[in-house]
């Protein structure tokens, strides 16, 4: 196979990533030097950089050397990353990729149904949890933005034109579409009411929560021709799951009309994702910024691949999404070892984590115990936790990670107690469900059983 050199591309790369020589280097596991070296087209492509390429940035690694094996070695790393398989270092990984493909197809095919048994399983979870197994309404809303990859193009792209147009203003742009803005001083009163002509919105609204809504409202009646195409190609069933697609998918137009996309990702890299820094630069809530980073999944300009959740005080999780390996279950509480539920109980206060899952990937995450006043004494606050995270190979670009010594060994950590193989755990809830227990009546554990 003849050499491979790909100096301009591996550049504009990098310059579209607004990474430095260093940053980049350290991304993919190379020297400063070493990588200079490829710019300038001094050296070719070796597998070792193929596959980290394809780990990275798959799409571009597709568009240097072809969109098959591209796909092929990017899913070949990710069957080989599981532990049930012994491992390949990076040159026997593409020399398998490159000289046997067909075995790497059945290889990457075998991990896929692996997966897929490992997810009938938590529905099989559910189902023996609920009675049912099947969705509902939120449910299925919450699994199509979780097949769509958290992204919608279409509305992201058609927000983002509205958004960067010069003196562009939501509430001006509101009333230009014949509604008008109103003010509820009852605490009682909705968070917003829209009567077909009035947004009246809640006077208890923070600042960040009122311009949300009114870019909500401008979302859809603005894009409202897009939303119908999309919850019409949608595969979900039901009147009630559709309006809640066509509220979610609102919401979701709303976040990229106060977080343009090119605009948001590159002040997110700059500021190595301080979500603090974010929140002031664009006038959002906490909340908003760590869901818009989980977003950013464009074409050629992704952003960092992110997990995002948000835990309630009880431990159920009601926004899940990741672009990552890591999973979430289905439906209940997480992992009792993830920082989440610590910092649900403690509000205003971020931890970081660097943790394991099973299938021996490493995350670094943040959490963060968040409080929405009532606008009442009388009414209690909406007390809940929001985590952010990517895998720990990303830490160069997650200002958290700062924070954790990654050289000392990380949490184990589960998706959930009956979904988790760990049998070692002094934290377990419940025995997993596609393992047997034995129970010693004469020995004394944490919990009365044995996984075997």
């Amino acid at each position: 196979m003849p050499r491979l050199y790909a100096g301009q591309q591996l550049r504009a790369l990098r310059l579209s990533a607004g990474l430095n020589q260093r940053a980049m280097a350290a991304r993919l596991g190379l020297s400063v030097s070493y990588l200079s070296q490829l710019e300038t087209g001094e050296r070719p492509l070796t597998p070792a950089v193929t596959t980290a390429l394809a780990r990275h940035y798959p799409q571009a690694l597709a568009a240097i050397e072809g969109e098959a094996p591209a796909r092929r070695l990017a899913a070949l790393g990710e069957a080989l990353a599981d532990p049930a398989l012994t491992p390949l270092d990076a040159d026997e990984a593409a020399r398998l990729a490159e000289e046997r493909p067909a075995v790497a197809d059945r290889l990457i095919a075998l991990h896929a149904a692996k997966r897929a048994a490992e997810e009938r399983l938590a529905i099989a979870e559910e189902s023996m949890t609920t009675g049912t197994g099947a969705r509902l309404p939120w449910e299925a809303v919450r699994d199509w933005f979780h097949e769509a990859g958290n992204y919608v193009d279409r509305l992201d792209r058609a927000a983002e034109t509205l958004a960067t147009q010069p003196g562009f203003s939501a509430a001006e742009a509101l009333q230009r579409h014949g509604v008008t803005l109103a003010t509820d001083s009852d605490e009682d009163a909705p968070l917003a009411r829209f009567d077909g002509a009035t947004l009246t919105l809640n006077a208890a609204l923070p600042p960040e929560s009122r311009r949300f809504l009114i870019a909500h409202r401008l979302a859809a009646t603005a894009f409202a021709r897009e939303i119908e195409a999309i919850v019409a190609g949608a595969d979900v069933v039901g009147a009630e799951a559709r309006r809640l697609l066509a509220v979610g998918l609102a919401n979701y137009a709303a976040g990229a009309l106060v977080m343009p996309y090119a605009a948001f990702r590159a002040e997110a890299l700059r500021l190595r994702h301080d979500i603090d820094r974010l929140c002031r630069s664009f006038t959002v809530s906490f909340e908003q910024a760590c869901h818009r980073l989980s977003t950013l999944q464009r074409s050629g300009a992704e952003g960092v691949p992110f997990f995002f959740c948000r835990v309630d005080m009880a431990g159920n999780i009601t926004k899940r999404h990741s672009a990552t390996r890591l999973q979430f279950a289905r439906f209940g509480g997480a992992c009792p070892l993830w920082h989440v539920h610590e910092a649900a109980a403690i509000p205003d206060r971020i931890l970081v984590q660097h943790a394991e899952t099973p299938d021996g990937v490493r995350y670094i995450s943040m959490a963060k115990g968040l409080v929405k006043p009532s606008g009442s004494f009388a009414r209690s606050p909406r007390r809940y936790a929001v985590v952010l995270g990517c895998e720990a190979t990303h830490a160069a670009d997650f200002v958290y990670a700062d924070a954790v010594d990654r050289t000392r060994a990380p949490t184990p950590i589960g998706i959930s107690c009956r979904l988790c193989p760990r049998d070692d755990c002094d934290q377990r809830a419940f025995p997993p469900t596609d393992r047997a227990i034995a129970v010693e009546p004469a020995v004394r554990r944490v919990v009365p059983y044995r996984v075997v």
